[in-house]
C-alpha cells in the first residue's frame, strides 16, 4: 500500500516549528550543505533533517533550491526601484510582458499612489535609459519615477526566523 499521498497530506497540516525554522535558517545561508552538516548545525541526525525538508518541500515552504549573483560581477551594477502608474490596477498582461523582460528581478503590486513597483537592474545609465523607453511604450503605464541605489546594507532573501512579539511597555505612572 503507497503512503505517500496520506504523508503528503498530513505533511502540509504541520505547523512550522522552531526547529523547522534553523533548518530553513542554515539552508538560506547555504543551500549546499549535506544533511550531515545541516543535521550537525541544528542538532538532529541527517535522516531526521531529510525527513523535515522533504515536508517542507511537500508543504511548498521551501519551494525552489536558487543561485544568488552578483550583479556588479555580471556587469549589471546598477539597481534601481521603478515606482509605475498605470491605467488600471491589479494583474495585467503588460505585467506578465514586464516579468519576461531579464532586467526586471521584481515586480509588486502595491497600495498608494503607485500601481507596481519594479525592482530593476542594469548595466548603466543608458540602458536604464533604454529600459524606460520600453516601459513607457506600453499603452496603460502612465507614469515611472524611478529611484536608483546608492548603496545596499542588506539584500537577502526570506527570512525563517521571526522577532519575539513585540509588547508595548507600560505607560509611566503619574
Amino acid at each position: 500500500m503507497k503512503t505517500d499521498a496520506i504523508r503528503e497530506k498530513r505533511s502540509m497540516q504541520q505547523p512550522i516549528d522552531a526547529m523547522d525554522r534553523k533548518i530553513l535558517s542554515a539552508l538560506v545561508d547555504d543551500a549546499t550543505q549535506s544533511y550531515a552538516e545541516l543535521g550537525r548545525e541544528v542538532g538532529l541526525s541527517a535522516p531526521a533533517v531529510h525527513e523535515r525538508v522533504k515536508r517542507l518541500r511537500a508543504a511548498r515552504v521551501i519551494t525552489a533550491t536558487t543561485v544568488r549573483i552578483d550583479g556588479k560581477r555580471i556587469g549589471k551594477p546598477l539597481l534601481v526601484f521603478i515606482h509605475v502608474q498605470t491605467q488600471n490596477w491589479g494583474y495585467s498582461e503588460a505585467l506578465a510582458d514586464l516579468a519576461r523582460l531579464p532586467e526586471v528581478e521584481e515586480v509588486h503590486t502595491v497600495t498608494g499612489d503607485t500601481s507596481v513597483i519594479l525592482k530593476v537592474r542594469v548595466p548603466g545609465s543608458e540602458a536604464l535609459e533604454s529600459f524606460l523607453r520600453q516601459l513607457h511604450a506600453f499603452e496603460s503605464i502612465v507614469a515611472t519615477k524611478t529611484f536608483v541605489t546608492l548603496s545596499t546594507y542588506i539584500d537577502r532573501p526570506v527570512q525563517a526566523a521571526q522577532t519575539e512579539e513585540w509588547v508595548e511597555p507600560p505607560l509611566p505612572a503619574s
